[in-house]
């Protein structure tokens, strides 16, 4: 019975103490998310410049580009150190520039390294740059033509019928094409994978890395992938997404 006691007294001592202390002991994420919104004829060319993490570009319906940005911290911060950790974020900048109706250019642009840091680069690129993690959620008109620098992370481009150019120094890359054999595609990976769900495509294999070569008699679009080290994955969209060159129901 006395031990009982103990453990009741024990419990009602921790909930006082939390009820008085409330939650400053208590460390949580930092994160911080914008969105951003663009009027945008179909048909122009979108690129994306020295991004980094999780990148999702998706086409729609919309004559608009939608641009959703979150960075956030590897760590949890405690009260004390919430405001200092939101500054490191700010350091990070995702810059959207429409130069003209059917051209924009979303940059990411990093704190400038100090001069060791410069002289010793880390070995590969990292999904973090200065501790701070980015995931972009773009949304583009189907039509749109795409140029994507990735410096390292996750890439995936889904029901966008327009050409498709995208490099990745590190990560893996997912591309869904609503009909593979209306493109001209060629993807290679220096160190990794090169996968696809369509026959009839010319697949090399080498030391380390794969390549798809694959081209219809006439192609109407042309994609363009590579990744230094990683996997690419080339799906073909669900039912229901547009081919290139189809005509939409009115």
């Amino acid at each position: 019975m006395k031990c009982k006691l103990t453990f009741v007294c024990l419990g009602l001592g921790a909930l006082v103490t939390s009820r008085l202390f409330g939650e400053e002991g208590i460390k949580h994420p930092v994160e911080v998310t914008t969105t951003e919104r663009f009027a945008f004829a179909p048909g122009g060319i979108i690129r994306v410049n020295d991004a980094y993490g999780h990148l999702s570009v998706e086409g729609w319906d919309e004559p608009a580009v939608e641009i959703t940005v979150t960075k956030s911290k590897e760590h949890d911060y405690g009260p004390e150190q919430q405001e200092h950790a939101k500054q490191l974020l700010e350091r990070v900048r995702v810059v959207a520039e429409r130069h003209s109706d059917t051209e924009l250019a979303v940059s990411t642009i990093l704190p400038r390294r100090g001069f060791f840091r410069r002289l010793a680069p880390p070995p590969f690129p990292r999904t973090t740059e200065h501790g701070v993690q980015v995931d972009y959620d773009i949304h583009v008109p189907r039509d749109s033509r795409l140029v994507i620098r990735h410096r390292g992370g996750y890439v995936m481009v889904s029901d966008v019928l327009g050409g498709i150019e995208a490099t990745n120094r590190s990560g893996d890359m997912i591309v869904m094409l609503p009909d593979p054999r209306a493109y001209a595609i060629d993807a290679k990976s220096k160190v990794g994978t090169v996968s696809f769900d369509f026959a009839d495509a010319a697949h090399r294999l080498y030391r380390l890395g794969e390549r798809l070569a694959f081209g219809s008699p006439a192609p109407s679009r042309r994609v363009y992938l590579r990744v230094g080290i990683g996997s690419i994955t080339i799906q073909e969209a669900p039912p229901g997404a547009e081919a290139p060159g189809a005509v939409r129901a009115k």
